[in-house]
């Protein structure tokens, strides 16, 4: 059973998510909560603190998810990259940019921690993957694993600035395919094409 501040944590992190890190404030957190204000702040000091422990506990569990999809080794290395996407975008409730967005302006701190937990998580991730599919032919052989785990993230984190690819013209779930796709299909053998191209054509079906 859950305590009460692992119940305050995922009740707020909900509603960050949902409207924003800036927009909610502790009164619609202990409101939605059903307690005071008072005991909220016994568990949490102030905003900041509830903010900065809800998003690395939220990106540790998403690492850890990420980490079971990639070791588990069912899937091949094409396919992998796209169950992580779908494992990501339900925990982050479709990735909708805004959230993130507002975190980066208005939790700067936070936000670099978990820039940084992501790419050390993310380095690994897929170095391990660009390994099982050069191995297993999908790959080509003539790539570099570090750089291409580095172009990787750097990617990641393009695709969610609002000023390039804005919201209302790239829907966040549509933009990571495309994503998905441009990154595999530069590092692809023929047989990985076919494989690429089988997961898309299914995607648009």
């Amino acid at each position: 059973m859950a305590t009460i501040k692992e119940h305050i944590i995922q009740t707020s992190l909900d509603l960050f998510l949902t409207l924003g890190f800036k927009s909610v404030t502790m009164d619609e957190i202990a409101t939605k909560l059903g307690m005071s204000k008072k005991t909220l702040y016994n568990h949490f000091k102030n905003k900041n603190q509830l903010v900065d422990v809800s998003s690395l506990q939220l990106c540790t569990h998403i690492c850890n998810g990420v980490d079971q999809i990639v070791d588990g080794e069912n899937e091949n290395a094409i396919e992998e990259l796209y169950t992580v996407k779908k494992f990501v975008m339900e925990h982050l409730k479709g990735d909708d940019t805004s959230p993130v967005y507002q975190l980066q302006k208005y939790y700067p701190d936070t936000h670099k921690k978990i820039t940084d937990m992501q790419y050390a998580h993310m380095e690994n991730c897929i170095k391990k993957n660009v390994t099982r599919g050069i191995e297993k032919g999908l790959y080509r052989d003539n790539i570099d694993a570090d750089f291409v785990a580095r172009m990787y993230f750097i990617g990641i984190q393009g695709i969610k600035n609002l000023n390039i690819f804005p919201a209302q013209k790239y829907p966040v779930n549509e933009l990571y395919d495309q994503y998905l796709d441009y990154h595999i299909r530069g590092i692809v053998t023929p047989q990985g094409r076919k494989i690429l191209n089988k997961i898309t054509n299914s995607n648009h079906d």
